[in-house]
């Protein structure tokens, strides 16, 4: 536990100073944080990081979250084509390779690049949301999720006594859910009351919600994942916590899940 809130405190002091900061430095910090989930998925996967259609992979990453619009630019493909785009020539790959490369691997590859990609650019660009608010956004969905977190370990264990869903994570309790979404929903509410009108208090209800919810979620998808290839973590790269993708499980889900339902500046 101790180092887990060292490498905590560090992480999240370093992150949210990037944010504050923003600009290509930030952005940059994200496209890294992607390329290296992404590198964890394939590992997990049990297929050469770097070899073969997994190559693909990453440069798929780095076209979705590149920070095109802040240097002068435009994404040559929409997100939508260029998903279609992506799919298309994972599965044309499987041809080229005689079915070396199986459909099965093209699959799950394009899945975890849609899951990473699409993630971390949700994240990237809630930074530089057309409101000019981006800083507040960004910290208002970290503290929602982190909230969720740490509202779901303390209530759990003071209070767990149901099972939430054994069969994926045996340690999570219904109770730790219900405090998780009740702690998440507070610390939206308080952004609302400090932020001069930018968020109201019905918005901040659901965005609370939305972020403890699909949140927790995000984690038990990760741990389904992660239990059915045998691993505790997908890496190792922060002592305590894992990898990127130990770290973000709920983040890749939570920010682009909200920028759906228009609950942030739509960029």
């Amino acid at each position: 536990m101790k180092t887990r809130l060292i490498t905590g405190l560090i992480a999240g002091v370093f992150f949210l100073g990037m944010c504050l900061i923003g600009g290509i430095g930030y952005q940059m910090l994200i496209v890294a944080m992607a390329l290296v989930g992404y590198y964890e998925f394939v590992r997990m996967i049990k297929l050469p990081p770097f070899r073969g259609a997994a190559i693909f992979g990453y440069i798929c990453i780095l076209y979705m979250t590149f920070p095109w619009s802040l240097l002068g630019l435009s994404m040559p493909l929409e997100v939508l084509p260029a998903l279609w785009l992506m799919m298309f020539l994972f599965l044309a790959i499987t041809v080229f390779t005689k079915n070396d490369f199986p459909i099965s691997e093209a699959a799950i590859l394009f899945l975890g690049t849609a899951y990473i990609g699409i993630g971390f650019s949700a994240i990237a660009m809630t930074r530089i949301t057309p409101d000019g608010h981006g800083v507040f956004w960004t910290f208002l969905m970290l503290a929602a999720i982190w909230s969720s977190d740490a509202g779901a370990y303390f209530t759990g264990r003071r209070f767990g006594k149901h099972k939430l869903w054994p069969a994926i994570s045996p340690n999570k309790t219904v109770e730790g859910a219900v405090g998780g979404i009740a702690l998440a929903v507070v610390a939206a509410v308080i952004f609302s009351l400090f932020s001069g009108g930018l968020l109201t208090i019905g918005r901040a209800l659901l965005l609370g919600v939305s972020a403890a919810v699909v949140g927790q979620l995000g984690d038990l998808i990760q741990s389904a994942y992660k239990r059915v290839y045998g691993i505790k973590d997908t890496g190792k790269l922060l002592p305590g916590h894992g990898g990127i993708l130990d770290r973000c499980d709920s983040w890749v889900v939570v920010f682009p899940f909200v920028h759906i339902l228009m609950l942030l500046p739509y960029y």
